[in-house]
């Protein structure tokens, strides 16, 4: 991705390039998006050494300038390179999402409605520093018959560059456009882009919650916001002891950069006594800070005091909120309060309590006895994800496949007219289902 400025005419050629390639892909045989991105993967293996290199010096150039979390998702080495060679295969391998019947209804005697699925078109996405991102958001795009114009972190870009020049091999090699997918060159092309609904079908920022509102608040363009990923995991009066343990600290310490990295835990009055030392315990010789409430400071004094803010913070490091809650109902009245709708956990026993939680809890993602790390695009079995919405509308939670589609209704008749269906001798509808 180039550091030079481009023109309004250079971002809306770009932009229309992005439309034409989202025509053909449209239309392209599921068997040719899949070789495409085969050919990815091999292109990623064989380019290893230039790309680690560009990568390397993107770390270099940002120095000290990064915090912990933000150098751990810029950062590759060879077995994430792997690991995205493989995440790209595994999306190749995934059915084909498009054409796919979803509905197939006999309005009457030669009138069939069927609701294909079908692309949205073009996305512009908007990520941060991880530059496994544009891999990941190019395999599916190109999946799922997409076309898309990439803006990475500037700390990313000799990576991004690199990942870019990859992928555009791929596409030339197949015989697609590499019009298909495209960086974009800095901020100002994304507002630029904003203004253009004729030419952008689909927004979707991955970065601070700052972002998210200010590209929703600069466009018409329908936005797939993820915000904050303030995660919690109850632990309830009946969880168990060593399970609460190894959920919270794989939640937290599995890698704590993670958007569902768990960032407070609340735990039930009745169990602190016995849960608040385990955790400690566990917790502190791993180098986890731990900031609580007054109840748990109480109980463990050498605690951080927790203040307000912490029950809002996404601390992206292994730092950890702590608060006793009198019972399920304050739990669940404090996730209203404070969380950002990414993904919320309860570790209990009680078969009653964890269905409360599970029916109750408004969230991407509620689990029950499971790592919050879970809600991720692969560990579904999505192959990879665009990112995750914490909206509640079109697509919720890892954005697969599924996430970048829409659909058509196509209805095949043999002359019928709608006057035919009106009025005092209306002839009925059938609207019978064909399986």
């Amino acid at each position: 991705m180039t550091a030079e400025p481009f023109s309004p005419l250079q971002i809306q050629t770009m932009a229309q390039a992005a439309r034409n390639a989202s025509r053909r892909l449209a239309t392209t045989s599921s068997e040719l998006r899949s070789a495409v991105l085969l050919r990815l993967a091999d292109e990623l293996e064989r380019n290893e050494s230039a790309i680690l290199a560009a990568n390397a010096e993107d770390v270099r150039v940002a120095g000290d300038t990064l915090d912990a979390a933000t150098r751990q998702r810029l950062e590759l080495d060879a077995p994430k390179l792997a690991a995205m060679a493989q995440g790209v295969r595994v999306v190749a391998a995934l059915p084909d999402p498009l054409h796919r019947v979803q509905l197939r209804r006999l309005l009457d005697d030669g009138l069939e409605l069927t609701r294909v699925a079908c692309p949205l078109g073009v996305l512009c996405v908007v990520f941060e520093s991880r530059p496994d991102a544009l891999i990941q958001i190019s395999a599916l795009a190109l999946k799922s018959g997409n076309a898309v114009l990439l803006k990475g972190g500037s700390e990313a870009r000799g990576s991004n560059t690199a990942l870019l020049a990859v992928v555009q091999r791929a596409l030339r090699e197949s015989g697609l456009p590499e019009g298909a997918v495209q960086g974009l060159p800095d901020r100002a092309a994304v507002t630029a882009l904003l203004q253009r609904p004729d030419l952008v079908d689909l927004v979707i920022p991955r970065g601070s919650n700052a972002l998210v509102q200010s590209i929703q608040a600069s466009t018409r363009i329908p936005v797939l916001g993820h915000a904050d990923g303030v995660c919690h995991m109850y632990l309830d009066e009946a969880a168990n002891t060593a399970m609460a343990v190894t959920l919270v600290r794989d939640s937290k310490l599995q890698y704590p950069s993670a958007c569902n990295a768990v960032e407070t835990v609340l735990i039930h009055r009745q169990a602190t006594a016995r849960l608040l030392p385990a955790l400690v315990a566990d917790l502190v010789p791993r180098g986890v800070e731990l900031r609580g409430c007054p109840a748990c400071v109480a109980l463990v004094p050498s605690l951080v005091k927790a203040t307000e803010a912490d029950w809002d913070a996404e601390y992206g490091a292994p730092i950890l909120a702590l608060k006793v809650v009198a019972d399920l109902d304050a739990a669940l009245g404090h996730i209203r309060a404070h969380g950002s709708g990414h993904t919320e956990a309860i570790v209990t026993e009680d078969a009653i309590a964890a269905r409360r939680f599970l029916d109750e809890v408004d969230a991407a993602g509620v689990f029950h006895n499971a790592s919050t790390r879970f809600a991720d695009g692969f560990r579904y079995g999505f192959g990879a994800e665009v990112g995750i919405s914490t909206g509640r509308i079109h697509a919720r939670g890892p954005v697969g496949l599924e996430g970048l589609l829409s659909y058509r209704y196509l209805l095949r008749g043999s002359g019928q007219r709608v006057e035919d269906y009106t009025g005092p001798s209306a002839k009925p509808f059938k609207h019978t289902d064909i399986t």
